[in-house]
């Protein structure tokens, strides 16, 4: 029977396209952007991939198909806390790649002087007689640091005989000795350590001043005082 007397027996329908003076029967592609189905040198159809090969890959389940859509290959979540309250985030940046949340970071910073004194007399009250500090700044930008601070203090005293002296972080009383001999005691120095938290929260990129005032009181019997020796250590933690 000739092509022409059964044409009017065929018709077109979704994803099919005839073309009635030829009687050529093709595929109809959607012109919507985005659609990225295609012709395939052998004459079927398939959706090219940039390697030219069937849709897979690390991360990924299914190979495009209708019977077998791409997915996300997930894991079983491990942890007795629930997902949605503990989970990370995962989105997708300017340039189209998939990223994780901001990694961790722990940063240190510190400072150490040495300050000489020309032999002041001790309190015999508290005082403040000199005070060191650590400009301190979290480098990490995305996330608050919690700050822990290692203070360190020493003290060179001189103590006549039956002298006593006393020194302290702030207004704790760190160390204190009296001279119970019968000569002078010269330099007479004990190094004390503090470890605290500072700042539960230094915001991204922010500065702040950790300070450290060194105290004395309880000098008697013409004690007097040098140096003073000190390190404040900054620990920014920010997970």
């Amino acid at each position: 029977m000739p092509c022409e007397d059964v044409r009017s027996c065929l018709s077109a329908g979704d994803g099919i396209a005839f073309d009635q003076a030829t009687g050529v029967i093709s595929a109809d592609l959607s012109t919507q952007a985005g659609n990225n189905l295609t012709i395939g040198p052998d004459g079927g159809l398939m959706v090219p991939t940039a390697g030219g090969t069937v849709l897979a890959g690390c991360g990924l389940t299914g190979d495009g198909s209708g019977s077998a859509p791409l997915a996300v290959a997930t894991g079983t979540w491990p942890y007795p806390c629930p997902p949605e309250d503990a989970g990370g985030v995962i989105v997708c940046d300017a340039d189209g790649q998939l990223r994780g949340e901001p990694r961790g970071q722990i940063n240190y910073q510190q400072a150490q002087e040495t300050r000489a004194y020309a032999d002041l007399a001790v309190p015999s009250s508290l005082t403040v007689v000199d005070t060191f500090s650590l400009p301190i700044t979290n480098p990490d930008q995305c996330r608050p640091a919690v700050v822990l601070v290692e203070r360190e203090v020493d003290v060179d005293f001189v103590l006549p005989a039956g002298a006593g002296a006393s020194y302290g972080h702030d207004t704790d009383q760190m160390a204190y000795t009296r001279n119970t001999g019968s000569s002078t005691i010269t330099d007479w120095h004990v190094q004390t350590t503090k470890v605290y938290q500072a700042l539960t929260a230094l915001a991204p990129g922010a500065g702040a001043v950790v300070q450290l005032p060194v105290t004395m009181d309880r000098g008697s019997g013409g004690a007097t005082y040098n140096r003073i020796q000190v390190f404040i250590r900054a620990i920014m933690i920010s997970l």
